[in-house]
C-alpha cells in the first residue's frame, strides 16, 4: 500500500461521513490539505513521501469521524448553558424519586437480612432502573427550550425585575388554591368521601381517613397554623405582584418551620388510624420535605449580593 492509498482511504473515511451534497467539496479541500502537510513534512525530513509517513501523519492530523466533525454543524440536543441546570434536575429528581421507593420498600415486614437485601433488590429493579425515565424527559424538555431559544425573537435577552413573583399571579393563585385545598383536607380529611360519594362511601373508607388522638393533640395545630401563615404571605404576594426583601426572608423561615413540622409528623406517630392511608400519608410528607428544602437549597445558591467593596466600585 503507496502513500496515495493510504491518504484515499483516509479522505474516504472522512467524507463518507458527511451529507451527499458536501462530500465532493470536502474531500477535494481535504487532500489538498493533506498534500501539501505531507510536502512541508517531507522536505523537513529530507525525504519523499511514503506510506509510513503518510500514516503518521494521518493519524496525527485526527479519527477521521473527529475530522468529519469539523466540516458539519454540531448537532446540540442540550445547550452547554444549560448543563448545570440538567445535571442538577436530573439529580435532584432521582433523588426523590430513588429515596421515595426506598422507604416504600423498606415498609415492608423486614426480619432477617435475607428480607432487607430482598428488599433492596426490588427496590433496585422496580424503582432505581424504571426510573431512567426522569432523564430521558428532562432531555426533552431541554431540547425543546434550547430548539425556541435559537429563533431570533427568544435569543434576545431582557431585563427582569429582581423581585416579582415567578410565573405571574396565576401561577400564585393556583398555589394559594392548593394551600386552601390542604388546609380543608387538614381540617377534615373525609370531607373528600362526601364530596364524591355523597356521604355513601363504605365505613373502612373513613375509618381510613380518620386522625389518631396523638396527631389530633401534637403536630396537627402547628401544621394548620403554619398553612395560614403561608396562606396569609401567598395573598399579600398576590397582592402586590412582587416579593419584598423582608417577605422572602420570612417565607424561606416558614418553609423551614413547616419541613420542621412535617419531619415531627413523620416520626411522632401514626397520622391515621389505618396504617395504609398512615404509610401514603408519610411518604407524601417526605416527598413534600425532601422537594422543599432542594427548591430553598438551589434559591440560596443561585443568590447572588455583590460584595460592597464592588458594589461601591460600580
Amino acid at each position: 500500500m503507496n502513500a496515495n492509498d493510504v491518504i484515499e482511504s483516509y479522505v474516504a473515511d472522512v467524507a463518507v461521513q458527511l451529507p451527499r451534497r458536501q462530500r465532493n467539496d470536502v474531500a477535494f479541500e481535504l487532500r489538498a490539505l493533506i498534500d501539501e502537510g505531507l510536502q512541508d513534512r517531507a522536505e523537513a525530513a529530507g525525504r519523499a513521501v511514503d506510506a509510513v509517513m503518510a500514516l503518521e501523519f494521518l493519524r496525527a492530523f485526527g479519527r477521521p469521524a473527529e475530522v468529519a466533525a469539523r466540516y458539519r454543524p454540531a448537532l446540540t440536543i442540550i445547550d452547554p448553558a444549560d448543563g448545570r441546570s440538567f445535571l442538577r434536575a436530573t439529580v435532584i429528581g432521582l433523588a426523590i424519586i430513588w429515596s421515595a421507593g426506598l422507604l416504600v420498600s423498606l415498609q415492608q415486614p423486614i426480619d432477617s437480612g435475607w428480607d432487607l437485601l430482598q428488599a433492596i433488590g426490588q427496590w433496585w429493579t422496580r424503582i432505581v432502573i424504571p426510573s431512567l425515565w426522569w432523564p430521558g424527559v428532562l432531555v426533552m424538555g431541554f431540547a425543546t427550550a434550547a430548539w425556541a431559544r435559537r429563533r431570533p425573537q427568544a435569543s434576545q435577552w431582557k431585563p427582569r425585575p429582581g423581585e416579582r413573583t415567578t410565573g405571574g399571579r396565576a401561577a400564585m393563585v393556583l398555589g394559594l388554591v392548593g394551600m386552601v385545598c390542604g388546609v380543608l383536607v387538614l381540617l377534615e380529611p373525609r370531607w373528600v368521601l362526601d364530596f364524591f360519594w355523597g356521604g355513601r362511601a363504605a365505613p373502612a373508607a373513613y375509618e381510613a381517613l380518620t386522625y389518631t388522638e396523638s396527631f389530633l393533640h401534637g403536630p396537627a395545630p402547628w401544621l394548620l397554623a403554619l398553612l395560614v401563615l403561608h396562606i396569609l404571605m401567598f395573598a399579600g404576594a398576590i397582592v402586590s405582584d412582587r416579593w419584598a426583601a423582608r417577605m422572602r426572608r420570612f417565607e424561606t423561615g416558614l418553609s423551614l418551620a413547616l419541613c420542621a413540622a412535617m419531619a415531627w409528623t413523620v416520626l411522632d406517630g401514626p397520622v391515621f388510624r389505618a396504617q395504609s392511608s398512615d404509610g401514603v400519608c408519610k411518604l407524601l410528607l417526605v416527598v413534600i420535605i425532601v422537594a422543599t428544602l432542594a427548591g430553598i437549597g438551589i434559591k440560596l445558591y443561585q443568590r447572588v449580593r455583590p460584595a460592597p467593596d464592588r458594589q461601591a466600585h460600580a
